[in-house]
């Protein structure tokens, strides 16, 4: 028959597996890393795999398709659902000698509204909290075989790839840091990831504008407070400025300051 169905560009796709989160058939994996409409029958054509594109890899077109089956979908679901034996089990789906499906993980928070319990896309995206032990007491690093420990609490930690609703996020205080920063300022962990979820970007190299979506982050969610660091080069600008504004959009009164690092990794006081 000739009907809706999805259509995959994959010179534009860049893998990271979040129309396959979103597909709640399970149509589509990832293989190759890129992502694949796997099954005609299992997509339905509404298209909710299309929004959260941040490349625009996917459109409708309408071609010879299987009819959707609502009964192959939910005994899929089904199949899949008593495959996963709690927290800390591997869950993926093989597509000839690929893994088509993400991996859950022990220890990380049950998840939010609009990130299901399995995750179905690249496992290099699915969002989880990095669980870290509580420190005695503060560091000194001036012996030169000090092991320094990463101050990361979550993952993804690219802007575009991080879910909205990601659970993290509750109660978060909040860093905004252009991509260069962490290689410049030798004490980036400890000054500014730890206790922080970080979220990394840069205006130049990145297409698109970051302030709808850091609006939306702050909107849904409980964030207590944002900082924003950024370069002194020019257009590392590009960055505070999307943060500034989805403090605005936002409607919400929330402490934030900004800090800026200097191509010879100092903290620069005034611009």
């Amino acid at each position: 028959m000739i009907r809706q169905i999805i259509h995959i560009d994959e010179e534009r796709c860049n893998g990271c597996g979040l129309c396959a989160n979103a597909c709640q058939e399970g149509a589509i994996g990832i293989v190759d890393g890129r992502a694949k409409l796997l099954r005609d029958d299992y997509c339905d054509g509404l298209g909710n795999c299309l929004p959260v594109c941040p490349t625009n890899a996917i459109s409708f077109i309408k071609r010879e398709a299987a009819a959707f089956d609502e009964a192959a979908v939910e005994a899929n679901m089904k199949a899949n659902a008593e495959s996963e034996n709690g927290a800390g089990t591997t869950n993926t789906r093989l597509v000839g000698n690929h893994i088509s499906a993400g991996v859950t993980e022990a220890g990380t928070a049950e998840p939010k509204q609009g990130i299901g319990k399995s995750f179905t896309g690249c496992p290099g995206s699915m969002p989880k909290k990095i669980l870290r032990a509580p420190h005695k007491e503060e560091r000194t690093y001036t012996q030169l075989n000090t092991s320094v420990e990463s101050e990361l609490r979550q993952w993804p930690v690219q802007i575009k790839l991080v879910p909205v609703n990601a659970p993290y996020f509750d109660g978060a205080h909040l860093l905004i840091a252009a991509d260069c920063t962490a290689y410049a300022y030798a004490d980036f962990h400890q000054e500014f990831i730890r206790n922080r979820i970080t979220l990394i970007g840069c205006p130049k190299l990145d297409e698109g504008d970051y302030s709808e979506k850091l609006t939306e982050i702050i909107r849904q969610n409980d964030i207590k407070s944002v900082t924003i660091v950024r370069m002194e080069v020019p257009c590392c600008g590009g960055l505070a400025r999307a943060a500034e504004t989805a403090l605005k959009n936002s409607g919400k009164f929330i402490p934030w300051q900004v800090k800026v690092i200097s191509t010879d990794g100092q903290i620069v006081d005034n611009m």
